[in-house]
């Protein structure tokens, strides 16, 4: 067996900064080890750098809109590189412009970001970057080949703390002995958590789990295989015509990327508001979209504002559709399912691995939701992640049938469709008893139209996957159009014609 031997190499930039990737497997370490190489720069050149970015942080006055605001935030980076740029230029003579503008790329990272961390932040092939402590090495989690150990380490645990200071000042949360854990988001709107020590033994740690960039659209799960043409027709169906959807699965099952993909099926004319504890939910820009988000206390302990409290002030803004990140606790269940019953179409995320459990989970502590409740739910779907194959499916489409036994609401869970893993397809398990008649009722259609309907949803589906359109408002944009013009869009899709008949070209620009 070789002593070490390359799994991967490629290249990632964070703001003119170049960072060279290897993957690489040593006897020696117990999983391969995540290479980042970027130039060395030398001590004169480095001291300079604290020179210029002390000079800088002088002179420009940063507002905290600018901090707030991803656009303002981009604006302020190109200020800061500018005058970086600038004055290595001006003290370092000989160097060429790749030179300075790495200088001052690196720069922007350490005042504006956090330094090399940036370039673990913008590898597209990461989902999670997470720091332990300042003893061991920065671990990532890389789609193809699991968890890895990095050559990137941070000096002291005083360094973790101020990063993780930094990220929670830009979204108004807090970091401090009183406070040792924090939720919160970047600008780019990946999720962090960070604790201190002694609530996390071992030292202070940060936790990133990245937010992709370029969203999912429902051509995306097609192409991966995550949910089959039939099921993501019917579900489209159900989002339209305003059924209630919980979105269940494990950590990282990819239940929010679901609930995300499907939310564009929502008509435009309708006003949706959603409630999270750290922004996850992305919904595209021609939606009718009011983003709610909690806050927690200041140090004296005021000015909290909960999960709770944002969605009872949510029914009195007149919402159509409600979609609320998580579900944790009893109260917010409760006013969740009230919701429900009061005819506002609601979905919700739940960590559970089955239809099944998820509805035990409902039903006991701490979430307590009386069983006559849950007749409110239409759908439960289950995303699941093999982590053997690196894959993620939809595990099972689920109904809620409500039923009596013994005088007593007790509903049931019905499994309509079910992952098997040894065919990796989705198959029909048992007929409906509930939904579609349900959907036939809030529709008036007919069995035949019925079908009729699905089987265009299908068609257009495929005609979206078979164009490439694998933007969220391009995808948006057909939806639409379907719903104003069902003629006009079937006709372009059943004559295969181009894409841009229906979605002007600088929407299907990723």
């Amino acid at each position: 067996m070789k002593e070490s031997g390359l799994i991967a190499k490629y290249y990632v930039d964070a703001y003119k900064v170049r960072g060279q990737v290897t993957i690489e497997r040593t006897t020696k370490e117990f999983v391969p080890i995540y290479v980042l190489k970027i130039p060395e720069v030398q001590p004169a050149t480095l001291a300079l750098m604290d020179q210029i970015r002390e000079k800088i942080l002088a002179e420009v006055a940063i507002k905290t809109a600018e901090l707030l605001e991803p656009k303002a935030f981009e604006d302020l980076k190109i200020k800061f590189f500018e005058r970086s740029y600038a004055l290595l230029r001006r003290e370092l003579t000989n160097e060429t412009d790749e030179v300075w503008e790495f200088l001052a790329g690196m720069l922007v990272n350490e005042m504006l970001g956090l330094g090399k961390i940036e370039l673990l932040i913008a590898d597209g092939d990461l989902e999670d970057v997470v720091i332990n402590n300042a003893e061991e090495p920065i671990w990532v989690y890389h789609k193809k080949f699991g968890w890895l150990k990095t050559n990137v380490t941070l000096p002291t645990e005083a360094q973790i703390q101020n990063y993780s200071a930094i990220i929670g000042r830009r979204v108004g949360r807090q970091i401090t002995t009183l406070t040792p854990l924090m939720d919160a988001h970047m600008t780019t709107g990946d999720r962090v958590n960070a604790t201190l020590f002694p609530i996390s033994s071992f030292g202070n740690t940060i936790s990133i789990r990245k937010f992709r960039r370029k969203p999912w659209v429902i051509t995306d799960i097609l192409e991966n295989r995550t949910v089959s043409l039939d099921i993501a027709a019917f579900l489209w169906l159900a989002i339209q015509y305003e059924t209630n959807i919980i979105f269940s699965g494990g950590t990282a099952s990819g239940k929010t990327t679901f609930l995300n993909v499907l939310l564009p099926f929502i008509p435009p004319n309708q006003r949706i508001i959603s409630i999270e504890d750290t922004r996850e939910i992305q919904l595209p820009r021609f939606l009718h979209w009011v983003p709610l988000t909690t806050r927690e206390p200041n140090a004296e302990g005021k000015g909290e504002v909960s999960m709770l409290d944002l969605l009872v002030n949510s029914l009195r803004m007149r919402p159509d559709r409600i979609i609320v990140g998580e579900i944790r606790r009893g109260e917010q269940a409760e006013v969740l399912f009230e919701a429900m019953h009061t005819g506002h179409s609601v979905y919700a995320t739940l960590h559970a691995d089955t239809a099944e459990q998820t509805y035990r989970r409902l039903i006991n502590p701490p979430i307590n939701v009386p069983e006559p409740l849950l007749e409110a739910l239409h759908l439960i779907t289950v995303a699941f992640r093999d982590r053997r194959r690196g894959i993620r499916r939809i595990f099972q489409i689920a109904e809620v049938v409500p039923a009596v036994k013994d005088g007593e609401s007790k509903p049931f869970i019905n499994v309509l469709y079910r992952w098997n893993p040894a065919k990796d397809s989705i198959t029909k398990v048992k007929k409906s008893i509930r939904i579609l008649d349900e959907l036939k009722l809030r529709t008036g259609m007919t069995d035949h139209e019925f079908k009729r309907d699905l089987k265009e949803k299908i068609d257009i589906l495929k005609w979206m996957y078979k164009k490439d359109i694998r933007t969220v408002d391009g995808v948006g944009k057909v939806v639409v159009e379907y719903y104003f013009d069902p003629n006009k869009v079937l006709n372009v899709v059943r004559k295969n014609q181009n894409p841009t008949l229906l979605i002007p070209p600088s929407l299907l620009k990723v």
